[in-house]
């Protein structure tokens, strides 16, 4: 029967403080393990890691099992809507028009008004540089054309240049947004982000002047998200596109995909030196997982995160293995009323436990572990 195991790999003796009881995961650390088991292998009579006979049985044996092995551990997590990017103005004059806080905005509609005009929100990766007019060429020209082309505008070909065709669908645009219409983006007029936005903070207020570098508001995705931070010590934790679960406060668990890994340093406290964390962001996957968190504004949750998974191997004891004097590692098989060291070859640790392979190893083989 295959089993799933889970461990946390930590130095000897160090734990986790858990959010909620019952989610403690720990293993020994296997210096201290391999420590004591070479140290009767010594006492043994044993050294040569080809097989030598053992001077006596062991107090007691475990079978060879097959089974999964999952490297997995679990951190408290933030549920929100990820990471805040910023809206900054290009554009010089004064703020007559924001949004509310917690705002939706989608593409096409207005972000803020800067002198009664407004600034508008397109779909895309990468912000934009400089005024759009005839002639220019570049992917910023196709981004822009295909945000025309998404909220009906037609007449031009989407592509990497800024035509006459492409100038008289923006001045169509220009008319419908109350614009004076140039036929030419300028600068500042128009806002990128990924998809939909939730105004999160504003940074600006109606009646302010703004200037280029004006912050003037944050905001997010619509979609909620899991924001957190790790020790640099389980950075092989994180890994952009590996799927997670989360436990929500009712204890339903949901499935996640980490979408960021970033390495930030957090100020220092009081007394004490700045802290290096892995910042992690976690997109819960589907509309069921979405409903399910759609109960909960700013939440501590549970992320269950797994680095490693080995599936249908042989695995033993991690008290099982012995330091060979010859290098590597060993286990004692037993059978029948003797027993000798067989070298194996170490895989995945997890949760007590230990992928092993090697000569005369096969499932349900006896192998001596301490009593």
């Amino acid at each position: 029967m295959t089993t799933e195991t889970v461990v946390q790999e930590r130095a000897p003796g160090e734990t986790r403080r858990r959010r909620r009881g019952g989610r403690r995961f720990a293993v020994a650390g296997l210096a201290g393990v391999v420590g004591v088991t070479a140290a009767a292998f010594a006492l043994a009579g044993g050294g040569s890691g080809d097989g030598p006979q053992a001077s006596a049985l062991p107090p007691k044996t475990m079978p060879v099992t097959r089974q999964t092995l999952k490297d997995a551990e679990s951190a408290d997590g933030t549920l929100g809507y990820g990471e805040a990017a910023t809206a900054t103005s290009r554009l010089p004059g004064t703020i007559t028009r924001l949004p509310a806080g917690g705002d939706r905005i989608t593409r096409g509609k207005p972000l803020y008004e800067v002198d009664n005009d407004p600034v508008t929100l397109l779909y895309g990766s990468k912000p934009a540089y400089r005024t759009l007019r005839p002639g220019m060429e570049g992917s910023d020209v196709r981004r822009f054309e295909k945000n025309l082309a998404a909220l009906g505008y037609d007449g031009f070909t989407v592509d990497d240049e800024y035509t006459e065709d492409t100038a008289d669908a923006v001045r169509e645009w220009q008319d419908d947004l109350g614009l004076e219409e140039t036929g030419e983006v300028e600068l500042g007029r128009v806002v990128y982000a990924p998809g939909a936005v939730r105004v999160d903070a504003l940074q600006a207020g109606e009646g302010d002047p703004t200037a280029p570098g004006r912050k003037v508001l944050t905001y997010t995705g619509t979609a909620k998200a899991v924001t957190v931070k790790l020790g640099v010590e389980d950075r092989r934790l994180a890994r952009k596109g590996a799927d997670v679960d989360v436990t929500l406060p009712d204890d339903s668990v949901v499935p996640g995909r980490i979408t960021k890994v970033a390495t930030v340093v957090e100020p220092a406290a009081e007394g004490k030196d700045p802290e290096t964390k892995v910042e992690v962001e976690v997109a819960l996957k589907g509309a069921k997982a979405q409903k399910a968190a759609d109960a909960y504004a700013l939440a501590s949750v549970d992320v269950g995160f797994t680095a490693g998974t080995r599936r249908d191997v042989l695995t033993v004891p991690v008290a099982a293995l012995v330091a060979l004097q010859g290098g590597g590692f060993g286990v004692e098989v037993v059978k029948g009323g003797t027993s000798a060291y067989v070298p194996v070859k170490t895989g995945l640790f997890a949760g007590g436990r230990v992928e092993v392979s090697g000569a005369g190893i096969a499932e349900g083989t006896a192998v001596g572990v301490p009593k």
